[in-house]
């Protein structure tokens, strides 16, 4: 009876995980399959500025594949990637809570709120980054809110 138990938990948890995977793949904002157009999440908070990764140095996260600037880097992801991943799949945070809308990012527009990474759009004199700043307590939580009709 153990037994059986122990392989209908492991079922339905390798079935959420694929299934979660899934979800994040479609979701997330990816180029070619990988985030942050291949920076290194782990540098904006080690370095405190955008790095761009190795593609020989990556790790994947629930169907989400990462690039590293160090080998170091990748291995503090791996102990903890949740604290790494950008906020609301890597898609500009101001845009998340303004409208909700799935909105392209520059990977060196960030800004590290509550040991969290948040990432932004910024071309054509359009940085989202000084908006987010007039009004981030109102946005993030919207944003938070857009994020999770989203991922579902």
């Amino acid at each position: 009876m153990k037994k059986f138990l122990f392989i209908l938990v492991l079922f339905f948890t390798v079935g959420a995980f694929a299934q979660n995977a899934k979800i994040r793949e479609a979701e997330f904002n990816l180029e070619r399959k990988v985030a942050i157009h291949g920076y290194d999440p782990v540098a904006y908070f080690k370095q405190g500025k955008a790095v761009k990764g190795k593609k020989e140095l990556i790790a994947t996260y629930e169907g989400v594949t990462y690039n590293f600037s160090t080998a170091v880097n990748r291995e503090y992801f791996l102990k903890n990637p949740l604290k790494y991943e950008p906020q609301f799949g890597g898609w500009c945070a101001y845009a998340m809570g303004d409208s909700g809308e799935k909105v392209e990012i520059n990977p060196q527009t960030f800004k590290i709120v509550d040991e969290k990474l948040y990432l932004f759009y910024n071309a054509y004199f359009n940085n989202t980054l000084k908006s987010w700043n007039k009004d981030q307590a109102n946005l993030k939580s919207k944003a938070e809110h857009n994020w999770k009709k989203i991922i579902k």
